[in-house]
């Protein structure tokens, strides 16, 4: 059975795309109450971008129709590619950018203050579906930060936001940057996939860049190849 005749069997639900033709045909997009992490190349940050942009469209076109709420682990927050991919879908750069609240974090105990206390005012002041919360494990890596304190820390943050996504039907779309392999960056991954509902990996192939969905109670799970000059917006991401 191919991914296309599964996904045709789900019933139709509002469904965050990227709108890349073959990423598409293995994984249609984001349902509300997903808590997602994409892991593995930095490419997986241009998609984040795209996402910002795309959750702003109708839900006729595989958006949100939605407001998006941004915090920034790692400043890995990119203008100008939220504003080229605004001006590809005709969009006003200025106006999408205005429905983007930044919240940014520097150090581990903002990260989880900016979370455990602040992520639920700001989707209601803001009306938000979409929250991303980029390089969620970096700062927890921190040497200043003891790592039994770092871990337990890390779980209650990673189970707040699963029970968080499902209790307020919203997309949180979590990245995990890979860095040096220690215990404690292995722990921090297997924690954050353990209790994400969908997982998926971005890594560089021969041609570009493979999509492998990795976790997915609905989807089969599988890899697709896309191109990723600039994830060569101009072909693949009109609307």
């Amino acid at each position: 059975m191919s991914p296309r005749t599964l996904v045709e069997n789900i019933p139709s639900q509002i469904r965050l795309s990227f709108n890349i033709e073959s990423v598409d045909q293995l994984f249609p997009g984001f349902a509300l109450g997903n808590f997602a992490v994409l892991h593995g190349s930095p490419v997986a940050l241009s998609l984040l971008m795209l996402l910002c942009v795309r959750a702003q469209l109708p839900h006729s076109v595989g958006g949100l129709e939605s407001n998006v709420v941004f915090v920034d682990g790692g400043n890995t927050f990119r203008l100008y590619d939220i504003s080229y991919v605004a001006r590809l879908l005709t969009l006003d750069p200025a106006e999408v950018l205005n429905r983007i609240f930044i919240s940014r974090a520097f150090t581990a105990y903002q990260m989880t203050s900016l979370i455990l206390d602040e992520l639920k005012s700001a989707v209601e002041m803001h009306d938000s579906k979409l929250i991303i919360i980029s390089d969620i494990t970096g700062l927890y890596l921190d040497k200043d930060v003891p790592e039994r304190e770092a871990r337990d820390v890390f779980n209650q943050l990673t189970t707040y936001l699963s029970r968080f996504t499902e209790e307020n039907r919203v997309v949180v779309v979590a990245t995990h940057i890979p860095r040096d392999p220690s215990k404690r960056s292995i722990f921090f991954k297997e924690a954050l996939c353990g209790r994400a509902n969908v997982v998926a990996v971005v890594k560089p192939s021969k041609h570009g860049h493979r999509f492998v969905l990795e976790k997915h109670s609905l989807f089969k799970l599988g890899s697709t190849c896309f191109p990723s000059t600039n994830l060569t917006l101009t072909k693949f991401m009109e609307v």
